[in-house]
């Protein structure tokens, strides 16, 4: 697919979702993956979110595919398949916030608006040595930056604060605006931007089961809403304090399916980190003791031969429980 010879606001709107709280190496390959089967908001709006989460499997954060999927069908009912240049009327789409919204507006349509992400604050915040960097204050000082080519300007604050004006161990001595950063004069980069220190993420150990009956394994979508909504995986949850793994499963596998379940054996623990907390996976063997599966705790179930549940979308912690199931197999 050739490039745009003008910015298309619809791959800057994708590309720009992508990039929250994203690496751009991370990015690239599902990006290009998702222009080729959504090349405009048309054939996202017409696909169905099953396949968007699919695609999106292992980006993380997947409450940006859901909106993406969704803000694609009200541009399309409303806005005639195009974006609007608004910035306001962006704003209103779901998944777009404020940095989402001043960027494509910048970036796609030359409005002058200044885009602030984590990137564009910490540039900012050491440009101007701002001990307390609030989101108005930001906007103040970078507003007559952003006067004139505010898209390149939002472009190039990004990619200064991603490659030289970084968290820890920025490369001051390259920096293009060395000679006019206050902090650096000053010798206060490493405390700039300044904010509350980082408390320690709670951990959770999440109890799922892997229940085989007649050849198949038994597999439960979330609900939309809510982390990880619309995403497949092994029914299971949290455990209780004082309760063991093995009660977790039964008990979890009964109130979201109502079947009964017996766990024979762990194949595997998975821990993974999320933004605000840790888990470790724990995925049982389990053998189906009776019960209609009902969906009682979950949008959908279904019984999937093993050669087929690559064909759902997964979280990635469940990534490790699908490679044991074929090292098994």
């Amino acid at each position: 697919m050739p490039p745009p010879t003008e910015p298309d606001p619809y791959r800057i709107w994708v590309a720009e979702v992508m990039l929250v709280q994203t690496q751009v190496d991370t990015v690239i390959p599902y990006y290009h993956r998702f222009l080729d089967r959504f090349p405009d908001a048309r054939a996202l709006a017409a696909s169905h979110l099953d396949e968007v989460l699919k695609l999106w499997e292992g980006l993380g954060y997947y409450a940006r595919a859901r909106n993406l999927h969704k803000a694609a069908g009200l541009i399309v009912r409303q806005h005639g398949g195009a974006l609007p240049s608004d910035e306001a009327a962006l704003r209103e789409l779901p998944g777009i916030g404020p940095y989402v919204a001043a960027a494509i507006a910048s970036i796609a349509f030359g409005h002058s608006v200044l885009a602030v992400d984590g990137n564009v604050r910490r540039v900012l915040s050491r440009l101007h040595d701002l001990a307390q960097p609030t989101p108005a204050l930001v906007r103040k000082v970078g507003a007559p930056l952003a006067a004139q080519r505010a898209g390149d300007v939002n472009q190039a604050l990004m990619d200064l604060g991603s490659g030289l004006c970084t968290p820890r161990s920025p490369r001051c001595e390259v920096c293009p605006l060395e000679g006019l950063c206050l902090a650096r004069s000053r010798g206060t980069v490493d405390a700039r931007p300044g904010g509350r220190p980082r408390r320690g993420r709670p951990h959770h150990d999440i109890a799922a089961g892997v229940i085989w009956h007649d050849g198949k394994v038994l597999i439960a979508k979330r609900r939309p809403e809510g982390l990880l909504g619309g995403l497949w995986e092994f029914p299971g949850g949290k455990a209780e304090p004082g309760e063991s793994l093995e009660a977790a499963v039964v008990r979890e596998v009964a109130e979201e399916l109502g079947v009964e379940v017996e766990p024979v054996e762990r194949i595997v623990a998975v821990p993974h980190a999320y933004s605000h907390f840790e888990i470790t996976l724990h995925a049982f063997a389990c053998r189906y003791l009776g019960g209609a599966p009902r969906a009682l705790g979950c949008e959908e179930f279904a019984w999937v031969e093993p050669d087929d549940l690559d064909r759902y979308a997964f979280p990635a912690a469940n990534k490790r429980v699908l490679e044991r199931i074929r090292e098994r197999l």
